[in-house]
């Protein structure tokens, strides 16, 4: 199976879950034999051809300028490019069985490839910009990006959707058929302990908090419908009975807001905003946090929960979205009511104030990574749609007009 794999994501330039998922997707898929071209933009400091597996390569790709467009503009002039490429690698004689694209950003690339080769495009649809802003559509360039999702769930032969949420949304949002749309939800992988020893491990905790405070961790993107403007108004609730410091770690454009409102507050001294880490620092947090607390507005999934859990750290969770699928209320983690300042400490002081409990859910949610949310097993039911679409495609007018088009032996 040969796989053009279209993504705006790809290592080093990660904004979010979505190139997470690609870059831990395209080696698993690669090494059940699935061979995988990942043409992608040259954002980033990366080189123009890579080999990141055996049986898949990364093709980089020259966007135009940025600042000459407006950003919709900007992705459907790159879009351009992406296309370019992937018609540049036929002509090479790279040919391919079918076509895996991922969201809003590579919509026209695919479509436009799909229909020159008569292959099936298949997308992942990772969010919706419906989802994101909760229903409405404000301004012209979220009708834009609404209109390319929907242009890409009509197009595509199969939709993947990584839960039951998303794909309920797609029905809703855009008459999606049921039975046109896989759920394969997303995976993490387990690191070992990042800390040689309870000395290292205690060295880099009081980074951010001393030996006698707990501490509790957010780490992601840091936009509105991450839900931190409730957590950082329920961090005086938690504060007043635990003395505990809070950690927001990540990058993005709600960051001066959330510090004005914790200024306003008055619990500077109680919260550290790190900005953008390492991976390495993120994997130390999730191992030295007493609680990771995620109350996302809107979430299709939440990987931050499973690393959480590969780490065996306890999770407080607003109950929505694909986060409400992952964790299991009093088993794997808590799950609160969304948007709710007084639910939210309820469920971080019940974490912190009870630590036998929380470690069993702890452990509990370790055993469930292994279980099912492993990147092998994402890897294999992305390989299951693979075949299913590319079975019926074989019996469609176009398989069969390639057919007969092949020499005879």
């Amino acid at each position: 199976m040969r796989v053009l794999m279209l993504a705006w994501e790809y290592p080093p330039h990660i904004v979010g879950g979505m190139g997470k998922h690609v870059a831990e997707l395209v080696p698993a898929l690669a090494a059940l034999g699935v061979e995988v071209t990942v043409v992608t933009p040259l954002l980033g400091d990366a080189t123009i051809h890579e080999q990141p597996a055996a049986g898949a390569r990364v093709v980089r790709v020259e966007p135009p300028p940025m600042l000459d467009y407006d950003y919709p503009t900007f992705v459907a002039q790159t879009n351009r490019a992406l296309e370019q490429a992937a018609l540049l690698l036929a002509e090479e004689g790279q040919g391919f069985d079918l076509i895996h694209t991922h969201d809003w950003l590579t919509t026209n690339a695919g479509v436009a490839l799909k229909h020159q080769w008569r292959i099936p495009l298949i997308a992942t649809i990772h969010a919706t910009e419906r989802g994101r802003g909760r229903g409405v559509l404000a301004g012209w360039q979220a009708r834009r990006i609404d209109q390319l999702e929907w242009s890409l769930s009509y197009e595509a032969w199969r939709v993947i959707v990584c839960s039951h949420f998303m794909a309920r949304q797609l029905g809703d949002y855009f008459a999606t058929p049921a039975d046109k749309i896989s759920v394969v939800p997303n995976g993490v992988n387990i690191h070992p302990n990042p800390f040689a020893n309870a000395r290292e491990r205690m060295a880099f905790r009081r980074r951010f908090a001393s030996d006698n405070q707990p501490l509790g961790i957010y780490v992601g993107r840091i936009v509105y419908e991450k839900g931190l403007h409730v957590l950082l108004d329920a961090w005086p609730q938690v504060n007043a009975q635990t003395n505990a410091r809070l950690v927001i770690a990540g990058a993005g454009g709600y960051l001066e807001e959330l510090k004005s409102q914790a200024v306003g507050l008055g619990i500077t001294n109680q919260v550290i905003f790190t900005g953008f880490i390492p991976d390495e620092d993120r994997d130390g947090l999730y191992h030295v946090a007493d609680v990771a607390c995620f109350p996302s507005l809107y979430e299709p999934f939440g990987i931050v929960a499973l690393e959480a859990f590969a780490a065996k750290c306890p999770v407080v969770v607003a109950d929505t979205g694909g986060l409400a699928e992952v964790v299991r209320l009093h088993e794997t983690g808590l799950l609160v009511y969304p948007n709710s300042v007084d639910s939210l400490a309820w469920g971080i002081l019940h974490t912190l104030q009870h630590p036998e409990w929380s470690r069993q859910r702890a452990t509990n949610a370790f055993r469930e990574v292994g279980k099912n949310y492993t990147w092998q097993r994402v890897a294999r039911e992305t390989r299951n749609v693979y075949n299913y679409v590319y079975a019926d495609w074989c019996k469609s007018d176009w398989g069969v007009a390639a057919a007969n088009l092949q020499p005879s032996l």
